[in-house]
């Protein structure tokens, strides 16, 4: 296996719905925010700092596959671990992992890819194949 990461949160009243329970939608912005500090902790630039390098834009989201197996709420602090645990020619595996404590909060799966710009239409994007520099960074 390659490197891991982790990211702590602070979950605030604002990220709970009116039950006080964290609306699930705040896991996958915070697993999102946890794939870039993945990358980052492991020595790769901001993605508008690596277009200019490399022309990478990011790593956009194919599937994201998540299981919720307890709840939180306000006050509360989760740690969000984050690794690859696939990489292929086109596409990486990562996985996040929420606890609070010892306790499973949520578990993710997402397929991601890297991509640049298309040059003939600069508003379309498109696959490349994972950057060695960048896979030798991270495992």
């Amino acid at each position: 296996m390659g490197k891991k990461t982790a990211m702590d949160i602070e979950v605030r009243f604002g990220d709970c719905d009116p039950a006080g329970i964290v609306f699930f939608p705040r896991y996958h912005r915070w697993m999102d925010a946890a794939s870039l500090n993945f990358f980052m902790s492991c020595g790769v630039k901001p993605w508008h700092e690596l277009e200019l390098v490399n022309g990478i834009v990011g790593t956009p989201l194919l599937e994201h596959h998540a299981r919720f197996v307890k709840s939180s709420t306000y006050g509360e602090r989760l740690r969000i671990t984050t690794e690859v645990v696939e990489w292929r020619r086109k596409v990486f595996i990562q996985r996040h992992v929420v606890t609070r404590g010892d306790d499973l909060i949520c578990e993710s799966d997402e397929t991601r890819i890297f991509c640049v710009r298309d040059p003939e239409d600069r508003r379309k994007v498109r696959a490349i194949p994972v950057p060695a520099d960048i896979l030798h960074l991270c495992q």
